[in-house]
């Protein structure tokens, strides 16, 4: 990523995401401005941690985290965390499906955390599972599909 935190540059080296790569879109006008930008590092070559710092707008009406943000989060971690593991070709890879399983309920401010792992890789799909936690707590567990961008010809 680039220090504006559009992939291809550095782990920020300041605060208390240092050793984090930033992600954020470089257009300003799409939805991953509602989520946030993203912190990401590669754990493994199949496992990286996400990052993201909660607002007020992710809440709902009882006050915690509203399970479309939490969705929304899921589906931003599985490619940050791809971009984190060296598959940044698959950036403009689309979402087949996703599902959620809500474990608890999160609130404002602490920081979300979602742990990617990568379990297979096939020619057009990859398949990834996360647990997302705050605060050491399970919030929500997520399985996706990926359709891989096709390779040039």
């Amino acid at each position: 990523m680039t220090s504006d935190g559009v992939a291809g540059g550095k782990p920020l080296t300041e605060g208390k995401w240092a050793g984090w790569a930033a992600w954020s879109d470089p257009h300003p006008d799409t939805f991953l401005q509602a989520i946030g930008r993203g912190y990401m590092r590669a754990e493994s070559a199949t496992k990286a941690l996400v990052g993201l710092e909660t607002r007020s707008g992710h809440r709902n009406r009882l006050d915690t985290l509203h399970g479309g943000f939490l969705a929304a989060f899921a589906d931003h971690a599985y490619f940050g965390g791809l971009w984190a593991m060296g598959h940044i070709e698959q950036m403009n890879g689309v979402t087949i499906d996703l599902s959620m399983q809500y474990l608890g309920s999160g609130k404002v401010g602490p920081d979300l955390f979602a742990e990617v792992e990568l379990l297979r890789e096939t020619g057009r799909l990859m398949f990834l599972r996360s647990l997302i936690t705050q605060e050491g707590q399970p919030v929500a567990a997520s399985t996706a599909t990926l359709r891989k961008v096709p390779a040039p010809k």
